[in-house]
């Protein structure tokens, strides 16, 4: 076989890419894969996850510090609390560059050739990769395509990543901004704006719709808002925002109140334009393909993540599905069984989405607003986190579980939370999911005291019984 020639390459090295690449090789395949960062990982492990969960935490554990001359509550005082940002950014620079090494380290221990540079395809079988040094053409007998997302941006509105920024500049403020606006109220821009509110931040949120959290069960964004609001964030629901622009250092935004149609301005320091993602499938050639793309821009594949032309596949968010690194992963996974031959499957009701602010939210299957539209009877458990013994401990009362199931059979349906480490708790329910559990199943196991998963075995008592302990 030539140098050049693979059983498949995939195209972007992101959590779909490179663990669809790990996989394969690992089943016998001899794969390469192209990816245009000189580091791999992607946005989630560069610019998204990994560098923002780092920030949340750091900003976490600064807030907990500084709350009343420290933790006085518990009798621990400091003389001094004091922000470092350029250690810890660097700090954050550094978990990254680890965590694209161990990538490194795993494709050279798989034996998957790398490639960096960007891609095109230029017939079913054929991609050119071109870089600063060269170009050069390489053959596959399959292709999967994981490029992964981009941000979306708003009309009037040009992106400096200085003083507008994208998540990606906001995860490289040099300095804590006085006044941030977050254009958007969904899980980026939450995330985003609790970070540096926590950093010290005035911190408001522009949403066009009337609520936070879109596609969330109604009743988890209504009291998480109200959460995020006793912490200090700001919101301003059913506004639009129709230009900004910067002026002497500052930020202007015109907005719109949707419901009286009146205008007004709005001024920060930095603007964070956080209005949703989509799919990064700029330069590859898809066209001259001829390769199906819906009027989204989400490429077309079957229930095999085949596209169009059956010999190359597409995973992660340029397909339609949950926008999530560990969806992207289970969609590499299964198209490597699938084209090796394998039963592989992804069931989207059962990937759980997670905000990892404090408390964090967490939430799995369908909400309440699903299961009405679908005509679905079903009863309703939910426990405070306030009545938990653990939350109590530790000073995390802040929360709630509530979980759905189907009326006749009792089986999990949706399961949803807001709490300390949520994003944690809820795989106790996603796997009672995926192996059809009823509410009873879960409130009979046993569960260790004391623990915040209490919380999930009493809403699992309320949904089909009463709760014990509220």
């Amino acid at each position: 076989m030539s140098d050049k020639k693979f059983d498949l390459v995939v195209i972007g090295a992101g959590p779909g890419g490179y663990v669809s690449a790990i996989v394969a090789a690992q089943k016998g395949m001899r794969v390469a894969c192209i990816e245009k960062r000189k580091t791999l990982g992607g946005t989630c492990l560069n610019v998204g996850c990994i560098p923002s969960k780092a920030l949340l935490h750091a900003s976490e554990q600064y807030e907990n510090s500084i709350k009343s001359n420290g933790n006085d509550e518990w009798g621990i005082r400091y003389k001094e609390v004091s922000l470092d940002l350029t250690k810890l950014l660097k700090k954050k620079l550094g978990i990254v560059d680890e965590l694209t090494k161990g990538i490194d380290f795993l494709f050279k221990k798989n034996k998957v050739n790398k490639y960096i540079g960007s891609a095109k395809i230029l017939s079913p079988n054929a991609i050119e990769i071109m870089n600063s040094e060269k170009t050069e053409i390489i053959n596959a007998d399959k292709i999967i395509i994981a490029t992964g997302s981009v941000s979306t941006n708003l009309p009037n509105i040009n992106v400096d990543e200085k003083k507008i920024v994208t998540s990606t500049g906001a995860l490289e403020l040099d300095k804590v901004p006085q006044k941030m606006i977050v254009i958007g109220a969904g899980i980026i821009g939450l995330e985003m704006g609790t970070v540096w509110r926590r950093l010290g931040a005035e911190v408001e949120v522009v949403e066009y719709l009337p609520r936070i959290l879109p596609g969330i069960d109604d009743e988890i964004a209504n009291n998480f808002m109200k959460i995020l609001q006793k912490q200090g964030v700001k919101f301003k629901l059913a506004h639009s925002v129709e230009k900004a622009e910067i002026s002497n250092d500052k930020v202007l935004l015109s907005v719109k109140d949707i419901n009286n149609n009146t205008h007004n301005e709005l001024d920060a320091d930095v603007a964070l334009v956080s209005v949703g993602r989509k799919p990064n499938t700029n330069g590859l050639g898809l066209e001259k393909l001829n390769l199906k793309i819906d009027k989204h821009g989400f490429i077309e594949t079957n229930e095999n993540f085949q596209t169009s032309l059956s010999n190359i596949y597409a995973i992660g968010d340029v397909i339609k599905g949950p926008m999530l690194a560990h969806k992207a992963e289970e969609d590499g996974v299964a198209a490597v069984e699938i084209m090796n031959g394998e039963a592989g499957h992804v069931d989207y009701n059962l990937v759980p989405g997670i905000i990892y602010t404090s408390p964090e939210v967490a939430v799995i299957g369908k909400t309440e607003e699903e299961l009405k539209a679908e005509g679905i009877s079903y009863n309703k458990g939910t426990f405070p986190l306030m009545a938990n013994s653990r939350a109590k401990a530790i000073r995390h009362t802040d929360g709630m579980v509530k979980i759905l199931s189907d009326k006749s059979t009792d089986k999990i349906l949706g399961a949803h939370m807001i709490g300390h480490e949520a994003g944690t708790v809820i795989h106790e329910l996603s796997i009672a999911m995926g192996f059809g559990a009823s509410s009873e199943d879960v409130a009979r196991i046993c569960h260790g005291h004391p623990t915040v998963n209490e919380a999930v075995k009493e809403a699992a008592l309320a949904t089909y019984s009463k709760a014990i302990h509220f």
